[in-house]
């Protein structure tokens, strides 16, 4: 189970340093963004797949940040919350083996 948050947090890495470079290039002339879907992998793993965004044609940046600021947010929210499935499952297993001995 450690894997998949493990898995989920790697993913979002990939997704938060995509975001930050759309960001990074908002007035970037021609800039087309990296857009990142969330897939589910073997063994119930997370992972991440970039693609540029379809080209819309205007020679200013095409990123929009009505979007990125929304997806920065959730890609942090999302670690979080897997850090903290990590923390629990890992006093789980500490109070486990604390009764077992």
């Amino acid at each position: 189970m450690i894997s998949t948050n493990v898995s989920s947090i790697q993913a979002n890495q990939v997704m938060l340093n995509a975001n930050a470079n759309n960001v990074a290039n908002v007035n970037t002339d021609g800039f087309r963004p990296t857009d990142v879907r969330m897939t589910n992998g073997a063994n119930s793993s997370v992972e991440a797949n970039l693609r540029l965004a379809d080209d819309t044609g205007s020679a200013k940046s095409q990123t929009d940040l009505a979007k990125e600021i929304p997806d920065q947010i959730v890609g942090v929210s999302v670690a979080a919350v897997n850090v903290e499935a990590i923390k629990t499952q890992d006093e789980m297993m500490g109070t486990l083996l604390d009764i077992k001995a």
